[in-house]
């Protein structure tokens, strides 16, 4: 999910903060040493995430288009100047033209606003913007809600109590709001100062930048595996009182499929699964960046010698041209399956269904499926070749490779066998 960084370089950023045995700071340089924290935290748990940076006062300008290079990011932050006053209008419609270039309105997107809480002066103030909302034109549109799926977080270089002897605050919750409710106002607890606002990005990166980390299961085979992007909770509509269901940390594969007998379903979300390397203690050594090149080198060495049943199940599924079928939580699957970039390279992909015992109608009920082992005669035909047609009566008897428990350890043995000698060979040619 791509993040749009939008700063306020206004002349209200510039006001002295007074940090006892130090220097003075300005709040713009607490803004960039809070963004900095969450660029460092990016590049080693987000690495596959692609940033932007906006700057803005009455104007606002792309200083750093989307990029996975935070290296660039940090160093535009000491690169920034000072402008005139605020208009955060303005920066919201840069970020609904940059989004739309680049990614379209079918990507949804994650908008982090740092600014100090002043609402400007004026026309072209917030206050006024949001006082002429009915007044508005089609063509003159307020750019909230933005045309893509999207969560706007606020951080505020001030505390609750600066932001709320004016009516800023106010304000700030009406640009949620305006979003269909989807976002969330972070204030600094307690003085200003570097450590406070260290906690307040702290808990941005709780909300939005925690890594999803899970079990991949298959039998008695494991895989400890990161999904990325970080799959959101979902909410039926159709509940009279709606929860956000969210899926299990522990991801059950309870069988294997066809291509062609799944098709193209569709789902809510995809995400790419990578593995999760861990050393003889136990400790995580990725999938995040290394310190230092030697030390990457060193670790990828050494995880590329450890056996991982995400790598097996990638390369089965891939050869195989089968997709794997997984629990996510109660009456809710998802499956696995390998995608191509390119002739050469492929990933291993996890597609959530939506929640509900039958998501995919030419299936019927997830739960009625069963090995071909318990069909009178096997719907594959005599060879397993040739695919039963999906009108067929007797597709959803067997449909499954494997039982829903699991797949049998006979079947994992041989599996395993099979495709270890083929990575050894494979390593024998090169």
């Amino acid at each position: 999910m791509p993040t749009v960084v939008v700063m306020d370089v206004s002349l209200s950023m510039t006001r002295p903060v007074s940090i006892e045995g130090s220097e003075e700071y300005q709040r713009k340089h607490l803004a960039a040493h809070g963004l900095t924290m969450l660029f460092e935290h990016m590049a080693t748990n987000y690495k596959l995430e692609f940033t932007a940076l906006i700057v803005f006062s009455s104007l606002w300008e792309l200083m750093v288009p989307f990029t996975r290079d935070y290296n660039t990011l940090q160093e535009a932050l000491s690169n920034i100047d000072d402008y005139d006053k605020t208009c955060l209008e303005s920066a919201l419609l840069g970020v609904c033209s940059i989004v739309q270039q680049e990614w379209g309105a079918a990507i949804p997107c994650q908008v982090v606003l740092v600014t100090d809480g002043s609402l400007g002066i004026g026309k072209g103030s917030l206050r006024h913007s949001l006082s002429t909302l009915s007044q508005r034109s089609e063509s003159n549109r307020f750019p909230l809600p933005f045309p893509f799926t999207s969560k706007l977080y606020v951080m505020c270089m001030a505390n609750l109590e600066e932001l709320q002897s004016s009516d800023s605050l106010d304000c700030l919750e009406r640009l949620i709001d305006l979003n269909n409710g989807e976002g969330q106002i972070f204030t600094i607890d307690g003085p200003l100062c570097l450590k406070n606002v260290q906690s307040m990005f702290g808990k941005l990166i709780d909300v939005a930048y925690t890594p999803f980390h899970a079990v991949l299961k298959c039998g008695h085979l494991s895989s400890d595996v990161q999904a990325f992007p970080r799959p959101e909770p979902f909410v039926i509509d159709e509940e009279i009182d709606p929860i956000p269901k969210t899926i299990n940390t522990d991801l059950e594969i309870v069988g294997f499929i066809d291509i062609a007998d799944i098709a193209s379903p569709p789902v809510l979300s995809r995400h790419l699964v990578l593995p999760i390397a861990l050393n003889k203690e136990g400790d995580e050594m990725g999938p995040g960046i290394a310190e230092d090149v030697e030390d990457e080198n060193s670790a990828n060495q050494i995880a590329g010698k450890i056996p991982n049943f995400c790598v097996l199940l990638h390369g089965s599924l891939k050869v195989e041209g089968m997709v794997a079928v997984v629990q996510l939580g109660p009456e809710w699957y998802g499956m696995l399956y390998s995608q191509a970039d390119s002739k050469k390279k492929s990933n291993l992909m996890m597609s959530l269904f939506e929640p509900g015992p039958e998501p995919l109608p030419w299936l019927g009920k997830m739960a009625q499926l069963g090995p071909i082992s318990d069909a009178k005669e096997n719907p594959y035909g005599k060879t397993t070749t040739r695919a039963p047609s999906l009108c067929s009566p007797r597709t959803n008897e067997a449909m499954l490779r494997t039982s829903q428990c699991g797949l049998n350890r006979t079947a994992c043995r041989l599996t395993y066998r099979r495709y270890s000698g083929m990575q050894e060979n494979s390593l024998r040619k090169h």
